[in-house]
């Protein structure tokens, strides 16, 4: 797929997307003979895993950490370094996860306040 079948999988903007590629994050599959970025299906998974990690707050560095470890694990699901890399970030995604929803529940408290006033 190109860029911009990409970007509305996603629902990220081709500018993020090209950003990513010049990153390391996640570079384009191959390129037509135009020079145009082609994705596969392989980089849409990847790029969806970037997409849920984003509001999480990890780093691009985290980010690309992360694909590392789940390249290695899909190599060779035994590797226990890399099982836990995974067991870190399914912890560091929880203890986020769990910031987010109490700010979440601190906004709504602060909204029925207001429209209580």
């Amino acid at each position: 797929m190109h860029i911009g079948d990409l970007a509305e999988a996603t629902s990220l903007s081709q500018r993020t997307i090209r950003h990513y590629d010049e990153v390391g994050l996640l570079p384009a599959t191959t390129r037509s003979e135009g020079g145009f970025r082609i994705y596969t299906e392989s980089d849409l998974q990847r790029m969806l895993v970037i997409r849920s990690m984003k509001p999480l707050g990890f780093t691009l560095e985290e980010m690309g950490e992360l694909l590392d470890t789940a390249d290695t694990l899909a190599a060779d699901k035994t590797d226990s370094e890399a099982r836990a890399k995974l067991g870190a970030f399914i912890e560091q995604a929880t203890a986020k996860r769990e910031q987010l929803a109490l700010n979440l529940r601190r906004a709504d408290a602060f909204i029925q306040d207001l429209q209580g006033k």
